[in-house]
């Protein structure tokens, strides 16, 4: 997770990487073929997931002093949602950045899939290993991100990296995704709802972008997507100390579902919030602070929505009352 600073920034940060990219060529091949870390998008000032942690604990330390629950409530609620929503920018950008590269646009191996889609589950794992390195890049860059994929303009899967996700592939044609309608929609980065993913037979969400053709740059020629480990974001949430007094946070999905987990025990488990008061209120836009029951139990729920992409997330903090 990651403080967001000043979501201005973010448009800057693209048009002058995607320039450099374009401008020179060497760069491109860099970030295809080298060991090294893909340049950051995010600004300096951002702080990283365990400081974050310790902001979130030393508030919450200071919550048993003071005893003012529904403020250090709101102001963890906030300081989570900025830092999800940020993340998720954050890695929007960095898909969108990379779909403008050449390796990335260049689908002159999509021939294979008429021998291939049925066997391979998408092209084969030595076919196309440019765009296999740009994908691999990525995911050494966001740990939160199990899977990088590309599908055909039709639905039909191109690849998957790793490409053991790719053999474990149970469907090949993903046009009834919500991630898949949503980008061929708008023309632009798409945040889906929670769903199984057809590889892992996880819960997962992605992050999708149009690919544009080489050859007029207005032409789709492919979707580029990264699927969202939630048990990663599980862990992050773990590592806060939010077990006493009844205290819990989730991350919810657009349509209720949950998505990440403070509680251990319960990190696994699919669990819908979409009756509550306070999921209906942040879904509309709005935060604050209501008495829900939770688990057959009153609590103070603090809630705050998470804009991103044509979609949106909720941050929930529970807090048992007293």
């Amino acid at each position: 997770m990651f403080i967001r600073s000043n979501n201005a920034y973010i448009p800057l940060i693209i048009a002058v990487t995607v320039l450099l990219l374009l401008l020179n060529p060497s760069l491109n091949n860099n970030i295809a073929f080298s060991h090294k870390p893909l340049p950051t998008l995010l600004p300096i000032s951002q702080k990283t997931p365990a400081t974050v942690a310790g902001i979130v604990n030393d508030i919450i330390n200071a919550q048993s002093n003071n005893n003012n629950n529904t403020q250090s409530a709101k102001t963890i609620t906030n300081l989570l949602a900025n830092s999800l929503e940020n993340h998720l920018r954050s890695i929007g950008a960095f898909l969108n950045v990379t779909s403008k590269l050449p390796q990335v646009r260049n689908v002159s191996s999509a021939h294979l899939l008429n021998q291939t889609l049925k066997t391979l589950h998408g092209i084969p794992k030595d076919a196309d290993i440019q765009k296999r390195q740009v994908a691999q890049n990525i995911l050494s860059n966001y740990k939160d991100l199990q899977v990088i994929f590309f599908i055909m303009p039709n639905g039909d899967i191109y690849f998957d990296e790793p490409y053991s996700r790719q053999q474990m592939l149970t469907t090949t044609n993903f046009a009834f995704r919500d991630y898949f309608q949503g980008v061929v929609r708008t023309h632009d980065i798409y945040l889906s709802d929670p769903y199984i993913s057809a590889s892992s037979g996880q819960r997962q969400s992605a992050i999708a972008v149009p690919v544009y053709s080489l050859k007029d740059n207005s032409s789709l020629v492919g979707i580029w997507a990264g699927g969202i480990d939630f048990g990663f974001l599980s862990k992050e949430l773990q590592s806060l100390n939010l077990t006493a007094d009844g205290k819990r946070v989730v991350y919810v999905g657009h349509n209720g579902q949950k998505i990440a987990d403070s509680e251990i025990n319960k990190s696994k488990i699919a669990e819908s919030f979409a009756n509550l008061n306070s999921f209906k209120s942040a879904i509309n836009g709005r935060s604050g602070s209501a008495i829900d029951t939770v688990d057959n139990t009153k609590m103070l729920v603090t809630y705050r929505p998470v804009k991103a992409f044509h979609n949106t997330w909720v941050v929930l903090f529970i807090n048992g009352i007293r």
